[in-house]
């Protein structure tokens, strides 16, 4: 029935044909039966306009059979299946009763089927039996002389089995008796060889501690030569420089004769001794920081944040960097100056890139140390003696630079400066 309502889907025009089979009405009738079985099946049952199509497609199909559906007289030999679907979608005179006598008989001839199927098996399960029967004497009689030669074989196989346990029993001996003299071989060399690691590894360890020792003395002795000679060529300068300046300052005639010092005339009279340049300034004084710069060797040290955040806080950082480091660096072009400009790095990730002019020294502290403590490493660093000025607003690098024989300036002074320049 499905079958042939799936075949006059094909053939029935789209507006004849149910909503929800005409997504399958372009398939093949095969394909529409399997795929669409259900939903065909339930069209039938409860339209029963397009059944009656169906059952106007199959008429035309099965004129025949139709006709005799509806004369009541159907063939002996039609399909019952067929009869019963044409029946169920022409509904003539008595189809219920042709849909319950083609089940029926469907239902005979399953049972005809099964029961012939049955016999068939029976009949060959006999045959299997019987041809079993007339070979089980040869086979218990094979099986008789092959349990004879088995015990045979097996009485030798206990002979020789017995006569391998005693062998067996010897060789095990004879094994364990070498084993323990190669592990007793063996734990003697192993206490040798690890007395004698033991020994190496302790010449080594004396060897290393030997070499750091005198590689650090070597290296200990270098540095210490390099930064004393450093220290004195700085020291050396700024006693130098400053002994010119102060021959100039009060007119001390040089220590070397002249052919001309040699000639008698009448010297003009010379005027008095001028005073040392510098005085006594307070911190807040404009003078202050362009006298200091003009001591010889000095060297200024700069607190950097300070500074920037003191003049141009609301700038980002990178711009105070940039705008302080060339301020200087036009300071030191006109002063000569030695200049260190000291930033807090102990927050950074990375270091950061910056253009320092030439006579511009710019650090970052390393991570873990303030700008602070750098500074205090700077003002250490210096020889004895020589002129170290400290910019910065910090009362505690004030102090420490103070401690540490430097004069500290305010950022204010540094700012005013720069802005001169």
């Amino acid at each position: 029935m499905v079958e042939i309502a799936a075949y006059a889907v094909g053939v029935l025009p789209g507006d004849q044909v149910p909503a929800p089979l005409r997504r399958v009405a372009r398939f093949e009738p095969r394909r529409r039966a399997r795929l669409a079985a259900t939903p065909i099946a339930a069209q039938l049952a409860k339209d029963d306009v397009f059944r009656e199509r169906v059952a106007e497609s199959a008429r035309e199909d099965q004129t025949e059979l139709a006709a005799a559906l509806e004369s009541g007289t159907v063939p002996a030999a039609a399909d019952p299946v067929t009869v019963a679907a044409l029946a169920y979608l022409m509904r003539p005179p008595g189809w219920t009763e042709r849909v319950e006598t083609a089940r029926r008989d469907l239902e005979r001839s399953a049972l005809a089927a099964d029961e012939a199927e049955t016999i068939r098996k029976v009949a060959e399960l006999q045959e299997q039996i019987a041809a079993a029967r007339a070979t089980r004497s040869e086979e218990i009689e094979k099986l008789r002389a092959e349990l004879r030669a088995s015990r045979a074989e097996n009485a030798e196989l206990r002979k020789k089995l017995h006569e391998s346990r005693t062998r067996a029993k010897r060789e095990h001996a004879r094994a364990e008796e070498l084993d323990r003299q190669a592990g007793e071989d063996r734990a003697a060399a192993t206490a040798a060889a690890a007395a004698a690691e033991t020994e190496l590894r302790r010449l080594r360890a004396r060897l290393s501690q030997a070499e750091s020792a005198a590689e650090n003395a070597r290296r200990a002795a270098r540095e210490g030569r390099n930064l004393d000679d450093t220290r004195l060529r700085v020291l050396l300068d700024a006693l130098t420089d400053a002994a010119r300046g102060l021959r100039e300052e009060i007119g001390l005639p040089t220590g070397i004769t002249r052919p001309a010092d040699n000639v008698v005339a009448v010297a003009p009279q010379r005027p008095g001794h001028r005073t040392l340049p510098g005085r006594a300034l307070a911190d807040s004084d404009p003078a202050l920081l362009d006298q200091l710069l003009t001591l010889p060797q000095v060297h200024l040290i700069i607190d950097g944040y300070n500074v920037t955040k003191t003049g141009y806080g609301d700038l980002p950082l990178s711009d105070q960097r940039s705008r302080l480091v060339s301020g200087v660096g036009v300071l030191h072009a006109q002063t000569k100056a030695e200049v260190t400009v000291v930033f807090d790095g102990a927050e950074l990730d990375a270091p950061v890139a910056v253009q320092a002019p030439r006579g511009v020294r710019v650090l970052f502290s390393a991570p873990g140390q303030t700008a602070d403590d750098l500074i205090g490493q700077l003002v250490r660093a210096e020889p004895s003696g020589r002129a170290v000025v400290v910019i910065s607003s910090d009362q505690e690098v004030c102090d420490a630079a103070r401690r540490a024989d430097a004069r500290p300036a305010p950022a204010s002074l540094l700012l005013r400066r720069l802005n001169r320049t």
